[in-house]
């Protein structure tokens, strides 16, 4: 009984004896399977114990050999990496959790180290060892740049954000796509390139599906072309960033909606509209009991007033 089960190998020993014995590995399988024919080698007669002791010793042999053979033709270690698989599938979901989880804590030294430590593992494997290789090394690519905008390097973030788009864009994976656009939008927007933030955001709006997604990337959109001067783009964006945050029923984003189209309309001079918009939005920090929000719109609002026609003003 306890030389039976000295048989059952671990799938690494396994594999590892099998690119070892070669046609004889069978061999051994069948000896194997005998040793677990309990009629066969279960009975206490003197036969049967021979017989065991003669499989046994063919086993013992078949051992020896291979011990012997690994010592002559060693596994390949990228053989050995390729033997591993349960190892990867452990090693990918822990590595990008602790990644994730330094970059959430504000780490982002730590969160870029790891991220490069994971990926100089990641590049060693092939396709075969894990299919979705290249979606991996695409959501490590993401972390390093989200790392290096936090560390202020911009060139770097966008170095590694473009990869990222490359990569999800060659793999055919619409979430990993929308994700590299908004980080190269975000970063081009840290940098003051307002044109170049909004032409990779509007590469995202065919993408997004969820009305609270919607709402941020309107508004982003807004922004920028307010801050561009870009008035109307900035009012038709703002129109759609709180027809979503409606839809999503998310007070703060109608509150954020509401004051882009107020800005907007100041600005060309539509100025019942604007205060209209600033009053809703008044309302709406009030109700989710925004205080700073509330101060900075009544500001806006009173001086949104002043610019009414005499007579009009409350």
């Amino acid at each position: 009984k306890d030389e039976r089960k000295k048989n059952n190998q671990t799938p690494k020993a396994d594999k590892t004896n099998k690119a070892l014995l070669g046609n004889f590995y069978h061999d051994k399988k069948l000896l194997e399977d005998l040793m677990k024919d309990e009629e066969l080698v279960g009975s206490e007669t003197m036969h049967v114990e021979r017989l065991q002791d003669i499989i046994q010793d063919c086993l013992t042999s078949l051992d020896t050999c291979a011990k012997l053979w690994s010592l002559e033709k060693p596994v390949a270690p990228q053989q050995q990496k390729r033997r591993r698989p349960s190892e990867q599938a452990q090693f990918v979901p822990k590595s990008l959790n602790e990644i994730d989880n330094e970059l959430t804590r504000g780490n982002a030294e730590a969160s870029l180290k790891k991220a490069k430590q994971a990926m100089s593992v990641v590049q060693t494997w092939t396709t075969e060892d894990i299919p979705n290789k290249y979606e991996l090394l695409g959501s490590l690519h993401s972390y390093i740049g989200r790392a290096f905008f936090i560390l202020g390097d911009m060139d770097e973030a966008l170095k590694h954000h473009r990869t990222d788009l490359q990569l999800a864009e060659q793999c055919k994976l619409p979430e990993a796509t929308s994700r590299a656009l908004n980080n190269m939008g975000l970063t081009f927007a840290q940098t003051g390139q307002f044109a170049q933030a909004v032409e990779f955001w509007e590469q995202m709006i065919p993408l997004v599906d969820d009305s609270l997604e919607k709402t941020w990337l309107f508004h982003n959109i807004g922004s920028s072309s307010l801050k561009m001067k870009q008035y109307e783009e900035a009012k038709h964006y703002g129109i759609r960033c709180l027809a979503a945050a409606e839809e999503a029923a998310d007070e703060k984003w109608q509150l954020n909606g509401n004051v882009l189209i107020a800005q907007a309309e100041l600005k060309t001079g539509n100025i019942e509209s604007s205060v209209s918009h600033f009053e809703k939005a008044s309302s709406l920090a009030r109700l989710t009991e925004d205080e700073a929000a509330l101060g900075a719109i009544q500001k806006a609002l009173n001086e949104a007033k002043q610019l009414l026609p005499d007579g009009e003003h409350l």
